[in-house]
């Protein structure tokens, strides 16, 4: 592979990192600026609604590619049927992302994406005074074109990935915090708009799962229709275990504290069995580590000067 290809797609990946980077160190900062105002503020929970921005309205680079993409998804989304808008639309649900242009966002990302590789390679080529006419440049482009057709598609995949992780490890507390509001006397849908409000510094992604249930709710949804969207929207088994118990205790008529507070404690017990089942495939997940980089390491630090000093003596003599 041509080394100048090689530069421009390490470029590329480069600049992407250093961009979500940034991103993330603003919204590390953000995190904790709200942080810092609810203590200012004597504990008041900060409204969902009292922070959120518009995205047609900021000037950042992210919402000027975002409306790019948008346009460009606008006049190259392919037509779909019902079943793969369905899927598309649980996809981007699953990843947090539930804006009216997401199927457009994805299609005109995917297209940026697919013409930004070839064109950042094209680009180093003429900076570098390289030929452009060259045989196998062509099916390099080619690839580089694929490559970045389905980086959107790995992101996505990353979102979901990491939402999920977000509402398996901080679930258990917001199931312990509806416990106590339910125990306290509150009732069910009084109980998630309280738990949604408490637990957003903590959790952003619990918070507003339980915030869009509780809207539903008041929309007049069916209770038993807005929980079942709720497991849809997550896809989490844990999720789902909750939205049919509580499903079931308002068929059947049975206590819901008593309900909550058991399922808390087995959630509780299978958060410790995860641990403990990762705590035991840690020692073999060490073992390629150890032998690629510590093991060599201490080899040379603990045989070198031996080596060196047989070499002194035998050979440099």
């Amino acid at each position: 592979m041509d080394m100048a290809l090689i530069l421009a797609a390490l470029a590329f990946i480069g600049t992407l990192i250093l961009l979500a980077a940034g991103y993330y160190f603003m919204k590390y900062r953000r995190d904790r600026i709200e942080i810092v105002e609810k203590v200012r503020s004597g504990g008041r929970p900060v409204r969902s609604e009292e922070t959120e921005v518009s995205p047609e309205t900021g000037s950042t680079m992210k919402d000027v590619f975002l409306r790019l993409s948008a346009r460009a998804g606008g006049l190259t989304k392919p037509k779909a049927n019902d079943v793969e808008v369905s899927n598309q639309r649980k996809m981007f649900q699953n990843a947090g992302i539930r804006h009216p242009a997401a199927t457009a966002v994805f299609w005109g990302a995917k297209v940026i994406c697919a013409a930004a590789l070839p064109a950042a390679a094209l680009f180093t080529q003429i900076v570098t005074a390289q030929s452009l006419l060259r045989f196998h440049v062509l099916p390099i482009l080619a690839v580089l074109a694929v490559l970045g057709f389905y980086i959107p598609d790995y992101y996505v995949r990353l979102m979901i990935r990491w939402r999920k992780d977000q509402i398996v490890k901080a679930f258990p507390d917001a199931l312990d915090l509806l416990v106590v509001c339910v125990e306290a006397g509150m009732g069910l849908d009084a109980a998630i708009y309280r738990v949604a409000e408490e637990i957003r510094l903590s959790s952003r992604v619990i918070s507003e799962e339980f915030r869009i249930l509780n809207l539903e709710l008041r929309a007049g949804k069916s209770r038993l229709d807005a929980l079942r969207n709720l497991g849809m929207r997550t896809d989490v088994e844990e999720v789902r275990s909750f939205t049919t118990l509580l499903i079931q205790t308002d068929r059947f008529g049975t206590s819901v504290a008593q309900a909550l507070r058991v399922h808390s404690d087995a959630m509780r017990t299978q958060r410790y069995q995860r641990a403990e089942e990762m705590a035991v495939k840690l020692p073999v997940k060490l073992i390629f580590p150890l032998l690629l980089f510590i093991f060599p390491a201490m080899f040379v630090v603990i045989a070198g000067p031996a080596v060196i000093q047989i070499y002194r003596t035998l050979i440099a003599q």
